[in-house]
């Protein structure tokens, strides 16, 4: 992004932050719908309120969150208790409300996933695994771009955070390109780059604990139907559709961006010297791998083998981690790399969509946006690829995918109720989560792609040039998958 664009954006931050007090402050005071609680017509305001934020990034998603506990508290407060409209609910009942997400245990994997992602960074672990993949796949380009896809896939399973991953393998890519003697805005950058990144995204998809905003949506899935998608059925769901992506993704980035060399002279000799600087495998190193093996065996074996959900397991793990002489780092060491304005924002988000569902505000809003376009009177997978078109093309109006899916998710679990989709509510509720995913347009359309826009190695174009096709292709399969594959193993 350029300085001149950069000030623009700052200079706009005062009038999206005023459009949404308008927004908020009109809604609030419109006459209310005889279908539709006052608790219910204010928790849209200020759903008003959180979408413009969070759509114009006027304040960062952490300050947003603490606006709207406080808006939470005071207009709920202040209005009358859908239980028994004769009171006032109290501003103590709304606060609890607005902190209600903090008690979700999606919010605590996600807490922990941070830390999991922590231990990774602290002991450079992943980038010991990034380039260790990348060093047995060879120096042409066409072999570098399926290891970068391939370091994608992998540390997915390992590392629940998009932002970390795209963090553990761009700078070593870059640095291929440099060892060539190309500038990283090469179109040897922009393609090893852009690959690394919307595989990132295609993985987001296919692994349950790969993103956070999974986690909003499952916590919405449990507390709405009472059911738990376990990790290996989410595999199961989805990990194919992932894969025939990245196929995909392969062969339209090597078609759609031609790389000044076939060849990378040199990147071998850098991968070795990279993994000399990092030394032998620590003991540190060797306990992570451990834990981080027996975390996937028992996410994956959730439900099967044993008892224990996803969250209970990965808090233990980062107990363990934590711990004195057998752990891999210290509060000290944590305290400096997790990001802890994002458990904020996601508990916040868990919190305002629960309220949408509890306040009957998101099966208003449901009714009147999609009750017109007569969504009852069609088929399943008519409604799925309507509603997963809607859903593409409000992306491109956020950065962040879990923002997303607090806004979205209680929508279409209202939906769910309207046009009673029976035994396949859970099914079409998680196939728009994995649409909510679908990052593969533009920069901002996800903060892994922000990150390695931010290197300057690719232009907006650039991105468009493998974004469009991406999105048109995991469009069309969304849909093949669910006249097909989800119908034949119960998904829908």
């Amino acid at each position: 992004m350029t300085t001149a664009e950069e000030v623009q954006k700052r200079n706009l931050k005062p009038y999206w932050i005023i459009l949404a007090f308008v927004a908020l402050i009109v809604i609030t005071l419109l006459p209310t719908p005889t279908d539709l609680p006052v608790m219910g017509q204010r928790a849209l305001a200020i759903l008003a309120f959180a979408v413009i934020l969070w759509m114009t990034e006027a304040v960062p998603y952490p300050v947003s969150a603490a606006m709207i506990i406080g808006l939470v508290a005071l207009l709920l407060g202040l209005a009358p208790d859908i239980s028994n409209p004769d009171v006032i609910l109290g501003t103590s009942a709304a606060l609890r409300m607005a902190l209600g997400g903090f008690s979700n245990s999606a919010v605590a994997l996600v807490a922990a996933a941070l830390f999991l992602a922590a231990a990774m960074q602290a002991t450079n672990l992943h980038k010991r695994l990034a380039l260790y993949i990348l060093s047995k796949v060879g120096v042409k380009t066409g072999a570098i771009v399926f290891g970068a896809i391939l370091v994608s896939i992998v540390l997915a399973f390992f590392i629940p955070s998009a932002t970390a991953r795209a963090g553990a393998v761009v700078p070593i890519l870059l640095g291929m390109v440099a060892a060539f003697g190309l500038p990283h805005n090469s179109r040897l950058g922009a393609l090893l780059v852009i690959t690394a990144v919307q595989s990132v995204s295609i993985w987001n998809i296919g692994i349950k604990t790969g993103a956070a905003q999974n986690m909003v949506a499952l916590g919405f899935i449990e507390s709405e139907f009472n059911e738990t998608v376990a990790w290996g059925s989410w595999f199961l769901y989805a990990a194919p559709w992932s894969i025939i992506m990245s196929i995909v993704l392969y062969f339209v980035m090597i078609k759609l961006i031609k790389p000044e060399t076939q060849v990378v002279e040199g990147g071998t000799e850098l991968i070795q010297r990279q993994m000399k600087e990092l030394g032998p495998i620590k003991p540190a190193e060797i306990r992570l791998i451990i834990v981080a093996i027996a975390l996937l065996f028992f996410w994956s074996t959730e439900e099967t083998l044993h008892p224990f959900d996803t969250s209970t397991v990965t808090i233990v793990a980062i107990a363990i981690l934590l711990s004195p002489k057998i752990g891999v780092f210290n509060w000290k060491t944590v305290e400096k790399l997790i990001p802890w304005g994002t458990i904020i924002v996601f508990a916040v988000g868990i919190a305002l969509g629960t309220i949408l569902l509890n306040t009957g505000g998101a099966q208003w809003l449901s009714n009147k946006v999609f009750g017109a376009m007569g969504l009852e009177s069609m088929p399943i997978l008519a409604t799925i690829a309507l509603l997963s078109a809607f859903n593409i093309l409000i992306h491109l109006g956020f950065a962040s995918a879990t923002s997303l899916s607090s806004a979205l998710i209680p929508i279409f679990l209202a939906l769910t109720t309207t046009i009673d989709f029976g035994v396949n509510s859970v099914g079409f509720v998680l196939i728009q989560q994995f649409v909510i995913s679908f990052g593969f347009l533009l920069p901002v359309s996800a903060p892994q792609n922000m990150l390695a826009y931010g290197t300057g190695a690719f232009t907006v174009k650039d991105f468009l040039k493998s974004g469009i096709p991406l999105t048109i292709i995991g469009y069309l399969l969304i849909l093949l998958f669910s006249a097909t594959y989800w119908k034949w193993i119960g998904l829908l």
